[in-house]
């Protein structure tokens, strides 16, 4: 399992920010949140909100993906894995006016989104300098993190946020409401990129101050939230328009970088995986099986192998040393899955194992060339170990062009469009993916799916959707979306509630895990220190948009 956040670092947040911008004077002595309006600057104010957006972009991925099976998920019970802090770093990086508890703010990179946005609302409103692009960026992320917030906690604070002196216990507004109000956030930025600002010196490293691709990515974050809501009208009409991510070249991601030290600007996953004393996260058996099973030509970049076997998987003898499971018989409801080992050295854990971790470092499955820039599998089954691969200078993907086309399929209501639609995500997803083998130099890839292979496989994935019906062809479109989500996988836990699909997913390793999350406990720091908060008792709340019978008889797959 992922460690969740407290690797993202003052190092590693410091870091992004050298490789990205090495003119920036980051060493500085005095926080530009601790300057008066006329004296803070601007740019490391934006620098500050981009940073605090990734960081929480990188946890909520992880999340999605662990709840979902696309990662691997430590821990039988749902609600022993996620606890009340486990939002206290997102909520702070959106909404603290303080320093909060130092282990991702430095003295160079402080305070919330929210905090900060307002700094430069203030500092344009008394300068001469134009500072809106500045302001709209700072819009245009915090609204898609209030979505965000709201899809996972069920509220937010938004009419009474970022203003202490009034309200120092702000209440939590109704997810409907947050949602309303992250839409006119996105239209108020949407109006002051229109007018094509300039940088005035400011890192944008998202798109480098390209405004067309920031309205773009507004009105994708608007498909996004109508599509989580059931507004079919409002998705097709903007679709309509054609203003929304719609080619890879226009992704939303964050670019990581190599360096591994003073300061890190690795893939988190990287950096825990590639170390010299071997890999650190399991990788999810559900995936791996799905994609080894149907031959997925993304998998050797996905994936890659220490071992070319796995104990006790296609006849190979267990081991109780390194895969204790081996020796298990599978439980009764593990029937028809993947209990322990996946054959051909893809060795994970299934979805809620909390075995202790034996010497399998060197053994396991390690995070490959895809996102994160680590080797491509080229069945050479070498170890892991710093600097190989790619580095580490893989991305973090957030919001893609074929996630949207995966949304475009899941609104269609033919089966020949829905097929359309699956087979341009799915080749937008495999052209990306495969463009990062080159990342690693030593990588023998005259292994590498060919585009015969590709081809092959985009077109049997669509025939079987097409003579499918009913539950079948949803599974197939479910699990195609999830695997291209693999990395940044934040909409799959809205996908799974939204749908209930796909019901193909493996059983917890308790048979009794309790009821499927609908949402996360409120942010433990927030409910001790805001009398206006009181905690929930489970997570079987359901938000605003989430229709769906109440667990655990939905979803099914749980």
């Amino acid at each position: 399992m992922k460690k969740i956040i407290k690797y993202i670092t003052v190092v590693f947040t410091a870091g992004v920010l050298f490789n990205s911008c090495e003119t920036t004077d980051l060493d500085l002595r005095t926080s530009p949140n601790d300057l008066a309006s006329d004296q803070a600057d601007p740019n490391l104010l934006l620098n500050s909100i981009q940073l605090a957006y990734v960081a929480n972009m990188y946890t909520i991925n992880d999340l999605g993906s662990e709840l979902t099976r696309i990662d691997y998920m430590f821990g039988r019970t749902y609600f022993n894995n996620y606890p009340g802090d486990t939002f206290d770093d997102i909520w702070e990086r959106l909404y603290s006016s303080t320093d909060g508890n130092n282990d991702v703010f430095t003295n160079t990179v402080d305070l919330g989104i929210f905090p900060n946005v307002a700094n430069l609302k203030e500092i344009d409103a008394i300068t001469d300098t134009d500072y809106t692009f500045h302001i709209a960026v700072g819009q245009t992320l915090k609204a898609h993190m209030l979505l965000l917030l709201t899809d996972y906690l069920g509220k937010a604070t938004l009419s009474e946020a970022g203003n202490p002196a009034e309200f120092p216990a702000p209440l939590l507004d109704d997810g409907q409401d947050v949602y309303t109000g992250a839409l006119a956030l996105l239209s108020e930025a949407e109006a002051l990129f229109a007018a094509d600002p300039a940088t005035q010196g400011g890192e944008d490293f998202f798109y480098g101050g390209d405004t067309e691709n920031w309205i773009k990515l507004i009105n994708t974050i608007r498909l996004k939230a109508a599509i989580t809501t059931g507004d079919t009208s409002t998705f097709n009409s903007i679709i309509a328009g054609g203003d929304y991510i719609s080619d890879s070249s226009e992704d939303f991601q964050w670019q990581y970088g190599s360096r591994d030290l003073q300061p890190d600007t690795r893939h988190p996953d990287y950096a825990d995986d590639y170390t010299s004393s071997g890999a650190n996260i399991y990788q999810s058996n559900w995936l791996m099986n799905n994609m080894l099973v149907k031959n997925d030509p993304r998998i050797r970049y996905y994936f890659y192998r220490q071992q070319e076997a796995t104990p006790g998987a296609a006849g190979e003898p267990a081991s109780e040393e390194t895969l204790a499971c081996s020796l298990a018989t599978a439980p009764p409801h593990y029937d028809g899955f993947i209990y322990c080992s996946v054959p051909n050295g893809y060795w994970g854990r299934s979805h809620g194992n909390n075995e202790g971790t034996p010497p399998d470092n060197f053994l396991r499955t390690a995070v490959g060339v895809y996102p994160a820039a680590g080797r491509f599998d080229d069945s050479s089954f070498g170890e892991v170990g710093l600097g190989l691969g790619g580095g580490g200078a893989g991305i973090e993907p957030i919001i893609l062009a074929s996630y949207v086309d995966f949304w475009q399929a899941e609104v269609a209501t033919s089966a020949a469009a829905k097929a359309t639609f699956l087979e341009a995500g799915m080749t937008k997803s495999i052209e990306k993916v495969q463009s990062f083998g080159s990342l690693d130099s030593g990588a023998d890839l005259s292994v590498a799916p060919s585009e015969n292979d590709v081809t092959t496989y985009i077109d049997g994935i669509v025939a079987d959707f097409s003579a499918a019906t009913g539950d079948d062809q949803t599974n197939i479109l479910a699990e195609q979306y999830w695997i291209a989500l693999y990395g940044g996988g934040v909409e799959a836990y809205n996908y799974y509630r939204r749908t209930g699909f796909p019901t193909t997913l493996d059983p917890s390793w308790e048979a009794n895990p309790g009821s499927f999350p609908r949402s996360f406990l409120y942010p433990q720091t927030e409910v001790i220190t805001n009398s206006n908060v009181s905690q929930k008792s489970d997570l079987s709340t359901q938000v605003f948009w989430d229709t769906n019978p109440a667990g655990p008889a939905f979803p099914s797959a749980n």
